[in-house]
């Protein structure tokens, strides 16, 4: 190990590591596989969201969404009074 780590647990915390320690994991172990598992959502979210940016910068992408949302309506049902 290269880093050792002190933190305070508040009470969410603290249960939330109960959560992970589930699996018969040492608080270390927990922590670590929390820290991968955190940083691995961070990761997809991220590439969600310049995948999301470059398609609203492309005017192609942009014209292909409006048709959709166009097709979409039409089958939608009508609204309800």
């Amino acid at each position: 190990m290269t880093r050792s780590l002190h933190v305070r647990l508040d009470e969410a915390s603290a249960a939330a590591l109960e959560l992970v320690r589930t699996g018969g994991l040492t608080d270390s172990e927990a922590v670590r596989t929390a820290l991968r598992e955190a940083a691995a959502r961070r990761r997809v979210r991220s590439a969600i969201r310049d995948e999301v940016r470059r398609g609203a910068a492309d005017p192609g992408d942009r014209e292909e969404m409006r048709i959709i949302r166009e097709q979409l309506g039409e089958l939608a049902p009508p609204p309800v009074d």
